[in-house]
């Protein structure tokens, strides 16, 4: 078949990945997106993917999602492991497993997540309860009286991740400063009156997708930590009866600290009250963070429909995948993989790891 004139409205992480995979293929992309430049701005109104701690944790996920969406964020860790491969930049993915952690007042709570850990999929690795002693052969850095490790599990490096997508999607246009007012079959309208034709038009808007999709915006607030030599491998989650409270290690000496979802629409600053429970929280299981410095506080919003499940829409010149609410990096390549295939688009399939 032969090269397609693709117009995509959005480019964050589903943005990304598509104008990289489609330009990789031969077809013609043309991006459009409101930010200044494709650089985060850490500033609330950037793509959320940057602001994400970038966990891939589909077995965790089992809390709070179905069978089916671990299922597709399993299978998606191989495709990241693919993705990163054909980027050249394979240190962007690690699977090393990760952690679950809980003092022992809160021994009760964790069981109950552990529980519903019981309807994995087939073929999905059981969480293993680590014995006295454990902990601290696997993560020195970490103290908690429980703890489980999560075969398998992984992280990508969200925003060298979202810079080499752009980087590397090569033969795709940019048009930053450019917001997409309405997205129809091959159709973009963009503020201001101007309307792009295309072979087929992407919507990957996010919340911005409105009122094409009824998506809303759901919170989510992260901390950076600069502490040298901290020695954390693998992310952890803190199992907690208020919060959700996860660490990712992304360099020898930054660590990502965030809470899952806040329902609210709220693009200010993170407050002082929500810095304070998540950093507290993290330093009672990694007592070194006391000497950590905070580089920064971020927020942003991530898109999510009524039942928090993500869709992908595909009929003719038009395709909307939106939806992703807490499972952005989780699920991205494998829903791109399917998006494609919805939209019976000529691109060769990407190989994922094993």
């Amino acid at each position: 078949m032969a090269a397609l004139s693709i117009g995509i409205a959005g480019a964050g992480l589903l943005g990304r990945l598509l104008a990289w995979r489609l330009s990789r293929a031969g077809h013609r992309v043309t991006v459009f997106d409101p930010a200044e430049g494709p650089a985060p701005s850490f500033d609330g109104t950037q793509a959320a993917g940057f602001t994400a701690a970038g966990m891939l944790s589909p077995l965790a996920e089992l809390d709070n999602a179905t069978p089916a969406t671990a299922a597709q964020g399993w299978r998606a860790i191989g495709l990241w492991q693919g993705v990163a491969q054909a980027l050249d930049a394979p240190s962007l993915v690690r699977r090393r497993g990760s952690l679950m952690l809980a003092h022992r007042s809160d021994l009760g709570s964790a069981q109950r997540v552990l529980s519903r850990l019981e309807i994995a999929p087939p073929g999905f690795p059981t969480p293993k309860a680590l014995p006295s002693g454990s902990l601290a052969e696997l993560e020195p850095a970490l103290q908690a009286s429980h703890a489980w490790l999560l075969p398998q599990e992984g992280q990508v490096d969200s925003v060298a991740m979202l810079e080499q997508l752009h980087r590397q999607a090569r033969g795709a246009e940019w048009r930053w400063q450019r917001r997409a007012a309405d997205v129809s079959s091959g159709r973009i309208a963009l503020e201001g009156g101007e309307v792009e034709t295309f072979d087929l038009a992407i919507d990957v808007r996010g919340a911005g997708a409105r009122p094409a999709l009824p998506v809303r915006g759901v919170r989510g607030e992260t901390v950076w930590l600069r502490l040298p030599a901290h020695g954390l491998t693998r992310p952890v989650r803190l199992l907690h009866p208020r919060h959700r409270v996860y660490l990712v290690p992304r360099t020898a000496d930054l660590l990502i600290l965030g809470a899952s979802e806040v329902e609210s629409e709220d693009r200010s600053p993170v407050s002082l009250k929500s810095a304070v429970e998540l950093m507290s929280a993290a330093h009672s299981v990694m007592p070194a963070l006391a000497e950590a410095r905070i580089e920064r506080l971020d927020r942003n919003l991530r898109p999510a429909l009524p039942d928090n499940e993500a869709r992908i829409e595909a009929s003719g010149g038009l395709l909307r995948v939106n939806g992703l609410f807490r499972h952005g990096w989780l699920l991205a390549p494998a829903l791109v993989e399917d998006a494609l295939a919805a939209a019976c688009l000529p691109v060769p399939a990407l190989e994922a790891a094993a």
